[in-house]
């Protein structure tokens, strides 16, 4: 017994020390990060260069057989000159990279060298440029502006002038021989990835090139051909390889070699996979930019996460008692190493990102509460709390495994098949649910069983829930499908209203249909809320509309503002306003049509990775449950619950922008967890109440599960109540969506999703009592028709 509490003791305090020397160092992290600001972005100085480009000329579309000698083998080309691409700056693990909604970054302005393109090369240059800055940011966002103009904003970036021409770059891969023929280009390329090797001892970053079937050929043609010559490699007129062919390659493969860096080679064969450019293109302009929310929102959102965390360990606590304490321990510790992981992998926290981070806290809590709960059922079924601990831990795996894993697929394909915002919202999702399941299946663990090591084993401690009376959820069914019904009806019926008087479903906002974007030069240096309070509401009295946009020009007077569309008539009382309540010069007023920072393609891929996450979810739940109506039952929950969320955004008017498809991916997340802890109770009720009907399982599996889903929806509704109120505009505008889609999940998930598992097992088993009858109605006659033959099989 005293080893026992020597062992709690020593297990604490190596919590706490644990604990305090990660909070220094994510203390750390925070305040590098937010010291972090102008004075790095603003080393990045704003160029302005006329319309003309800045490309490096080609040596000559010819090579040199005079220059020094390099080999070749089979796969292999090794390369004599490479010139160092530019990188985003690398913020150091002392820093959280930011994006441009919360710290601003560089704003770069392209014009096509045609002065009159078809939107359909336009739309394919914006697709590609947007795959192309994935490399510097998740988070970077490239849209039209007016004819003949692409913007990119990219955060981070402490050098502007170090990727203008790389963005720029038409992306043309060519093989020249030495008498300047063309012998492959890049479209006869099929993949290229960027890899390290080992030279000697020495690792060296490359490039990996597969080619094509007709790729293969006429490198094998051209390689036979020239053996004892040099084929150069060029790349947007650089000469990036210059070897001498030493014998035929016919393996359909080659190497780029020479990149100083990994990164320099993973952007080189990114840009080559994607393909050139539709469109020539030449920088116009460079800005560093700042955030679009300001300082204010990260100041209020740090307020409102600490207000919640307190209020929730409160609740916590006096909910469950000492195991409240120790799933506070467990917390805390989540929060830390999510900042210190946050920062060491330079994941890029934008709002979006935010949501992912809140989406996975909830789950982190709720995975504490089903283990709670657990352990207070073993203590009220007669068992020690020694026991009662181990048990409730074994029983509740099962289900927080499920539910995390489900959602952790989610992630994978979000993050896989999305970009831009929807990226960075998997990449904070996916850290938050491994954090989540670590700090909930051992941490919470480990510190629950030192506090009972030291001698804090009364079950008064860990609280008691007896067996209760269940309620009818089955026998409520009609009503509660008919208001799910009701509900949406409602959405849809304002969907089409919406269609025939605005002519859109939405109210879609400036990240969807773009708008207009107007560039003022004022006589003062404008803080951000000063421009909130004092710029902001003149602007909208011209447009009737909330949602304006505005980011500072670093280092200048300038402000960019952008609305919804204006027309000629709204753009002159727009800077006649300007000029009469500022004193603003009218020539520095400069006004532009913008497209939606969210593409159409980004919005179809936005789609197809919800579709294929809900795809793999219901699979896996198919084959975890060995029921295909349990995944079903799921996914249609997952539908109605996108289903209120859409109708409150049709009703109210809700602006749906970027941030739209944040919310729909955490009240998809979030949902499906909750289905599955009452699905997983359901399968385990199956097997210890044999004789029980479908009806009996279903009401006993929600009732016991009951103070769960309430507990676990409150505390998520917690934290993003306190965000709500104490949040800026913006940050209220996306969290009004998330509380109605946990009030949304929650009733799908008590209400709905065991009754259609219910509805879709008798439809299952009326099929099977049918087919049954009539296997037996077949049985029947055949064996009526042998009664009637006599001992040699003949009809008598």
């Amino acid at each position: 017994m005293k080893d026992n509490k020597q062992k709690g003791l020593a297990s604490l305090f190596i919590t706490f020390v644990v604990l305090v020397f990660l909070g220094f160092l994510a203390y750390n992290v925070l305040t590098g990060g937010n010291s972090k600001s102008a004075d790095s972005l603003a080393q990045s100085t704003e160029t302005s260069v006329d319309a003309s480009a800045s490309s490096e000329a080609i040596e000559s579309s010819s090579v040199d057989e005079s220059s020094g000698e390099t080999s070749v083998d089979e796969s292999t080309i090794s390369d004599e000159t490479a010139e160092e691409s530019g990188k985003t700056s690398k913020i150091s693990t002392g820093k959280i990279k930011l994006g441009l909604d919360l710290a601003g970054g560089v704003s770069i302005t392209y014009q096509t060298v045609n002065p009159n393109p078809s939107d359909e090369d336009m739309a394919d240059t914006i697709y590609k440029l947007q795959q192309r800055v994935q490399n510097y940011s998740t988070e970077a966002e490239v849209y039209r502006e007016g004819d003949n103009r692409i913007n990119i904003d990219i955060p981070g970036v402490s050098d502007a002038n170090a990727i203008l021409d790389e963005l720029g770059k038409p992306g043309s891969l060519i093989f020249v021989d030495p008498q300047g023929n063309t012998v492959l280009t890049g479209d006869q390329v099929a993949t290229a990835k960027a890899g390290i090797i080992d030279n000697n001892g020495n690792s060296e970053y490359v490039v990996s090139l597969t080619f094509t079937e007709e790729g293969s050929k006429a490198f094998a043609d051209a390689t036979s051909r020239l053996i004892g010559q040099r084929i150069a490699i060029i790349y947007d007129n650089i000469i990036y390889s210059n070897p001498t062919v030493q014998t035929a390659i016919t393996g359909g493969t080659a190497q780029i070699t020479g990149m100083t860096s990994y990164d320099e080679a993973k952007n080189l064969a990114s840009t080559i996979r994607i393909g050139s450019l539709s469109l020539e293109l030449e920088e116009l302009r460079s800005n560093v930019v700042g955030a679009k929310l300001g300082q204010e929102a990260i100041s209020t959102s740090m307020k409102a996460a600490i207000a919640g965390f307190v209020v929730l360990a409160i609740f916590m606590i006096a909910i469950f008692l000492l195991p409240g304490v120790a799933s506070v321990i467990a917390l805390a510790l989540y929060v830390i190493l999510e900042i210190l992981l946050l920062s060491a992998f330079e994941i890029t926290l934008t709002l979006p990102g935010i949501a992912g981070i809140i989406l996975s806290i909830g789950m982190a809590v709720d995975a504490n509460v089903i283990i709670f709960t657990r352990i207070k059922e073993e203590i009220g079924l007669g068992k020690s709390v020694y026991e009662s601990i181990n048990t409730g831990f074994k029983k509740a795996l099962s289900a927080i495994i499920d539910g995390n894993v489900t959602t952790l697929i989610a992630a994978a394909v979000l993050y896989l098949r999305g970009s831009g915002t929807v990226k960075g919202f998997a990449q904070t999702l996916a850290l938050g649910i491994m954090l989540s399941m670590f700090t909930a299946l051992f941490v919470t663990r480990f510190v629950l069983k030192s506090f009972y090591n030291v001698g804090l084993d009364n079950e008064k401690l860990y609280g008691k829930k007896l067996a209760r009376k269940s309620y009818d959820f089955v026998g409520m069914k009609k009503f509660t499908l008919a208001i799910a019904g009701v509900v949406i009806a409602i959405g849809i019926i304002f969907i089409g209203v919406n269609k025939v008087k605005t002519d859109n479903f939405f109210n879609y906002g400036l990240d969807f249909k773009g708008g207009t974007s107007t560039n003022v030069t004022f006589d003062k240096d404008y803080s951000l809320d000063e421009i909130s309070k004092e710029i902001v509401p003149v602007v909208e009295s011209i447009t009737g509309e909330a949602g304006t946009q505005t980011q500072k020009v670093q280092g200048t007077n300038e402000v960019i503002i952008k609305t919804r569309s204006l027309n000629l008539e709204e753009r002159e009382k727009l800077n006649a306003a300007l000029v009469e309540k500022f004193g603003v010069d009218a020539e520095k007023i400069t006004a532009e049509s913008i497209s939606g920072a969210v593409s159409a393609e980004m919005k179809s891929d936005a789609v197809i990775a919800t579709v294929l996450a809900t795809i793999l979810m219901l699979i896996y739940i198919w084959v975890r449950f060995r029921d295909f109506r349990f995944a079903a039952g799921s996914v249609l929950a997952l539908i109605h619950d996108v289903f209120v969320v859409i109708t409150f955004y049709a009703v109210l008017r809700w602006s749906v922008g970027s941030t739209f498809i944040a919310c729909i991916l955490t009240i998809l997340g979030y949902s499906i967890n909750a289905t599955i802890v009452i699905f997983d109770r359901i399968r385990e009720n199956k097997v210890l109440l044999p004789r029980a009907t479908k009806e009996e399982i279903i009401n006993t599996s929600v009732t016991e599960t009951l103070t769960r889903s309430i507990y676990s929806s409150l505390t998520t509704f917690i934290m993003i109540f306190i965000l709500f109120l104490m949040g800026v505009s913006s940050i209220r505008e996306f969290a009004l969506p998330i509380m109605v889609g946990i009030v949304a999940g929650t009733y799908s998930s008590v209400f709905l999703s065991s009754i259609f598992w219910y509805m879709l097992s008798n439809k299952f088993d009326k099929k099977i009592e049918e087919k049954k009858a009539e296997n037996a109605k077949k049985n029947k006659k055949t064996k009526k028709v042998e009664t009637k033959k006599d001992s040699n099989g003949a009809v008598v």
